[in-house]
């Protein structure tokens, strides 16, 4: 069975990609990448003799075009995408072509820049009597988002938002968020380039989001996350602790203690 590989990347930092995914493009013949968005330290880390393929300038049916030509020649091929194929990948689209040419593609998984974005800033995106949700989306600009999908709608749930592609959209992501009842005052945080060297992280307020985005300069490469787990003093909040590792607390592996006795 003709195959290639479709491996995620991480969100910038080379350090951050699956062992599995390392390994596949270590070994590949052939490396495609995106390069305006994956690390050329990455991509470094290929075999000295593999052919690399820049394709930040190609439409999608050059690209196929070359993987099904590379795969035809016998050659073992790694298409690098940044983060994880699985969000906002574009990948869709190329499966359904190779499919047409018989060629399969097994899909590596990686970390996402939500991901990176929640660690650089020590943030815990599910907090119990907080939130226990985390919506993954983006805010509707010049392509459309499904009619039940609008972002006013998935905020009425006042869980944590992970807002992808949105960083030239702030003005709307306010008025949105405030039609569904979002107090001003909600923490929002931006991590710009996550895990990158010149990662820039904004801590801000729903009303001051655009503001703050403008004085710094954030109009791309941005992770918006929203909702109160961003508090940066949530920690500091005995009531929304955990009961995993409460000693009063009784699971499959531990029996709770009575700390009054």
């Amino acid at each position: 069975m003709k195959k290639i590989y479709i491996v995620g990347a991480g969100p910038g930092d080379p350090d951050l990609i699956t062992v599995k995914g390392l390994n596949i493009l270590q070994t590949a013949d052939v490396v495609m990448y995106t390069d305006s968005l994956v690390n050329d330290e990455l991509i470094a880390k290929a075999k000295p003799e593999a052919e690399v393929i820049k394709t930040a300038g190609m439409h999608l049916e050059e690209m196929v075009a070359v993987i099904v030509d590379r795969v035809n020649a016998g050659k073992t091929l790694a298409r690098i995408h940044t983060g994880d194929p699985a969000m906002y990948g574009a990948t869709m689209e190329q499966l359904a072509l190779l499919k047409k040419e018989d060629i399969h593609a097994e899909v590596i998984p990686g970390v996402s820049s939500v991901f990176a974005s929640a660690a650089a800033i020590g943030a815990e995106l599910t907090i119990p009597d907080l939130t226990q949700t985390l919506i993954l989306t983006r805010a509707e600009g010049r392509t459309p988002v499904p009619e039940f999908e609008k972002l006013r709608d998935l905020a009425s749930h006042h869980c944590t938002i992970a807002l992808f592609l949105s960083a030239t959209l702030t003005k709307k992501i306010v008025k949105e968020l405030q039609v569904a009842g979002w107090s001003d005052d909600t923490p929002i945080a931006v991590i710009q380039r996550a895990s990158w060297p010149d990662q820039k992280i904004v801590r801000t307020t729903l009303i001051n989001l655009d503001e703050d985005m403008r004085k710094n300069g954030i109009r791309k490469h941005a992770m918006i996350l929203a909702g109160w787990a961003l508090d940066p003093n949530i920690h500091d909040k005995d009531e929304y602790r955990s009961k995993l590792y409460d000693a009063t607390f009784t699971h499959g592996f531990r029996k709770g203690v009575n700390l009054n006795d």
